[in-house]
């Protein structure tokens, strides 16, 4: 069987020149309102339905550069007895190990932190996933890559949520077969359920 993932993925042009112009949008907010609107985002997020019956592992990310902070959020779900886990690439994939809030964690490239190797793997069936720009309908521009894209088609069925600031918001993604949309999209505005 294949996947859009046997080919490789060819940058776009559009994509890019989007891409750059939402990362400078979201780092031209004022580091005040982010500190402000990430415990919105949080609670937002809290509120959802899929946490309902919901038994983990959830998967976040560790914030960089300017982007929402889902900390709280995994603060939080852990206080909730579910098990975290990080994503960190390896091998060009993405993987998933386990974490708690204050584990230790490492420098996984790109910027990131991330587990440490020693944590054990494991398959995240909620995606608290990052966004450089979004749009309605569930499409999403990452950094250029298609890591989460290729993990939500292996992880398949699983929950997403994007989450990231008002600002990041366009009218339409261009997305190509491999491009996977986000169940929901949450801001410091809008709770957005998209599939």
């Amino acid at each position: 069987m294949t996947t859009p993932f046997d080919t490789p993925i060819l940058p776009s042009p559009q994509k890019a020149a989007l891409r750059i112009a939402a990362l400078e949008r979201r780092d031209a907010l004022e580091i005040d309102d982010r500190l402000e609107w990430d415990p919105e985002i949080a609670a937002r997020v809290l509120s959802l339905p899929v946490w309902q019956g919901a038994a983990g592992p959830v998967s976040a990310y560790w914030p960089m550069r300017s982007e929402a902070d889902p900390r709280p959020i995994l603060e939080a779900l852990h206080q909730r007895g579910l098990p975290l886990c990080l994503p960190a690439i390896v091998e060009k994939r993405m993987i998933f190990r386990r974490w708690a809030p204050y584990g230790p964690i490492v420098p996984g490239g790109f910027g990131t932190l991330v587990p440490s190797p020693a944590e054990p793997e494991a398959k995240p069936t909620v995606l608290i996933v990052p966004l450089a720009a979004f749009d309605r309908r569930g499409y999403r521009i990452g950094y250029g890559k298609g890591y989460y894209d290729r993990a939500l088609t292996e992880l398949a069925p699983t929950i997403s949520i994007g989450i990231g600031y008002a600002a990041q918001e366009i009218e339409a993604v261009p997305h190509q077969p491999h491009d996977r949309r986000l169940d929901w999209i949450v801001t410091e505005r809008d709770v957005i359920r998209c599939s």
